[in-house]
């Protein structure tokens, strides 16, 4: 019976893990960003998708995209663990259109959503925010500092937000 449990547990774990590798998986945008070239006004977006891999039954990655008023592109920010064992900081930044892209191979959701005045008066907290972000160049999967520490430290740094993190956004409460 327990050589029964152990071989269904495998089998069930290992066939959560994706058959894409990561340099194949899609990185397509979701389609769910506004479009920067039809969308004047200022944005501030979280966006949430599962995991790679069999981690993604468990947790999500997490990234920020802000756009300013008029702007025909997006910044967007995030940690990523591997940067750091490659000697680079964990907080990245790019600009793009799309900031909704899959995370090698999941779809993104939106989180958080904020546009017009609100969000105009709120890019410069969170700009501010990112750069005093603590753990730039660090990264640990559990229990954090990792790439759901990073938008849920931002969103205690600006309340007014009022980012709400997914449950599965493992290492969210080391921001606390």
């Amino acid at each position: 019976m327990f050589r029964l449990l152990i071989t269904t547990a495998s089998v069930l774990f290992f066939s959560a893990c994706s058959n894409q590798d990561w340099r194949t998986a899609s990185r397509e945008p979701a389609g769910i960003a506004f479009d920067p070239s039809e969308f004047s006004a200022p944005v501030i977006e979280v966006y949430a998708a599962d995991a790679f891999s069999w981690r993604g039954w468990f947790a999500v990655h997490t990234w920020i995209a802000l756009k300013e008023e008029n702007e025909t592109l997006y910044t967007v920010y995030e940690v990523v663990g591997w940067r750091v064992n490659q000697g680079l900081p964990a907080l990245k930044s790019y600009t793009t259109a799309t900031p909704d892209r899959y995370w090698y191979g999941a779809k993104p959701e939106k989180v958080l959503s904020v546009t017009g005045e609100k969000a105009k008066s709120l890019i410069p907290k969170v700009k501010n925010a990112i750069s005093n972000y603590p753990w730039a160049n660090e990264y640990t999967l559990f229990p954090g500092p990792n790439s759901n520490t990073f938008p849920a430290w931002v969103g205690v740094q600006v309340p007014e937000l009022e980012l709400k993190m997914p449950f599965s956004a493992i290492g969210a409460g080391f921001a606390d």
